[in-house]
This record gives C-alpha cells, structure tokens and sequence, in this order.
C-alpha cells in the first residue's frame, strides 16, 4: 500500500520535492486559504511548528482556491501574505486542487486513507488537517474547526 512518502508536491517557490525525504517525521498536511474565516489558524500551525519541529514534526500547507474563492493569489503573493501576517517558517506548497478531477494525487491519497464522517472523501473546506505518522501512514483526519491546539496531544503520541 502506498505510503505519503511515494509522492511529490511543488513547493511555493516551485521545485519538486519528493515527500520521502520527510521520511522518519511526523506530518500535518493542510489546505490553507488567505482569505478563510479559519486563516488565523496559520498562527496556531506556525506554533505546532515551532514547537515541534525539533522534536521531528514537519507542518506542511497547501493553498487551494476551491473553496468560495479564498485563496485567488498567485503563489508568490500568497507566500508573502503568510511570512507577512503569521511569520510562517512551515512549508508552503504550490496552489492545488484538493477535490475534483484534477484533485492533487498526494489528496486523492490522503482522502482515501482517513475518510470524513459517514465516508465520505471529499475535502469539505479549507483547513482540514490530515497527520502522517513516521512511517508515512496517514492516521488522523481533522475538521477545519479543529485547532491547532487541539492537535497537541495526537501529535505528541506520533512524536
């Protein structure tokens, strides 16, 4: 069965990175929006990150824009709203389709991995969590409505 590790995302400033070599940390992968109800999120992922990243956890965000519209910007705008406003340090990853056709094979995967409630696979709005566990297994499936903060316990479990 495949593994987060088997795909390749590109980065916000546009290289290909293949997800393996995040191999051994823990993940949380995110759909982020600039201009979401839940965007203030950015500064509750940015202090997982900080926190935990010297303990092996990597915050992972991916703008997408199919939710009412709320990511429009070009990835270097949307780069400079996050280091702006949140100080982000995280990695950013190129604006994506989360659902769809042309939903991002590393979604397609981790949708299938951690189905919603009753389910159903589709990302239902922006700053869904998924956490990746150190051997690339997805093992949990956030609702946007769950903070950052609230995290901190499954995480710690993964670290």
């Amino acid at each position: 069965m495949a593994t987060v590790y088997d795909f390749s995302a590109k980065t916000i400033d546009g290289d290909e990175v293949k997800l393996s070599e995040y191999a051994g940390k823990v993940l949380l992968i995110v759909n982020v929006a600039s201009k979401c109800g839940f965007t203030p999120q950015y500064k509750g992922l940015e202090a997982l990150h900080r926190r935990y990243s010297p303990k092996g956890l990597v915050v992972m965000g991916f703008p997408c824009n199919q939710f009412g519209g709320q990511e429009p910007a070009p990835d270097d705008q949307i780069m400079e709203f996050c280091a702006t406003h949140y100080d982000v340090t995280f990695p950013m990853f190129s604006k994506i389709d989360v659902n769809g056709e042309d939903a991002h094979p590393l979604y397609k995967h981790l949708k299938e991995s951690q189905p919603g409630i009753v389910g159903t696979t589709a990302i239902k709005w922006n700053f869904t969590k998924f956490l990746v566990d150190r051997k690339g297994e997805v093992v949990s499936r956030f609702a946007p409505q769950a903070s950052p903060a609230s995290l901190e316990a499954d995480i710690a479990k993964l670290l």
